[in-house]
């Protein structure tokens, strides 16, 4: 996840002419409900401007957006990718994202080469009773049923 501009708090007003979403074009980009972008609102992840009762979203959200996706996509929970906007906008300092974003791939990873195996114990588990049970019911005579996935 590459930089990101500002975290949470208030938006500056964007120039003139500056790109502006409202809440349903966001949600219809990026195949989402505009409940779940007021959620990521709520959790601190996006800061649209308001006027009046009406939120008007930039490029800063847009792309922030596109991050939570990604981040979500990788498995990160969204307080994580929260903390990565937030090292962004309190240190300005892109090395220390990248360094904690690296950090949580290393984590996922592992985390997910466990759950490889753990998977792969278990898949070789059902063999050896499919296996097991098939030689079972050979002994009886009755016939044996293939199950779905052998």
């Amino acid at each position: 996840m590459p930089a990101v501009p500002a975290a949470a708090g208030a938006t500056p007003e964007p120039p003139a002419g500056a790109a502006a979403y409202t809440i349903s074009d966001l949600a219809r980009e990026f195949a989402l409900t505009t409940r779940a972008i007021r959620f990521y609102e709520h959790e601190g992840l996006l800061s649209p401007q308001r006027r009046g009762r009406v939120r008007i979203y930039g490029e800063r959200e847009r792309v922030r957006i596109k991050l939570i996706l990604r981040g979500k996509r990788l498995g990160l929970a969204l307080a994580e990718i929260r903390e990565l906007f937030d090292i962004y906008a309190l240190t300005r300092n892109e090395a220390a994202q990248l360094s904690k974003f690296l950090q949580m791939l290393a984590d996922r990873r592992a985390m997910l080469k466990q759950q490889r195996e753990d998977i792969d114990a278990v898949l070789a588990e059902i063999a050896a009773l499919e296996r097991d049970c098939r030689r079972r019911l050979a002994a009886t005579g009755a016939p044996a049923r293939r199950g779905r996935g052998a």
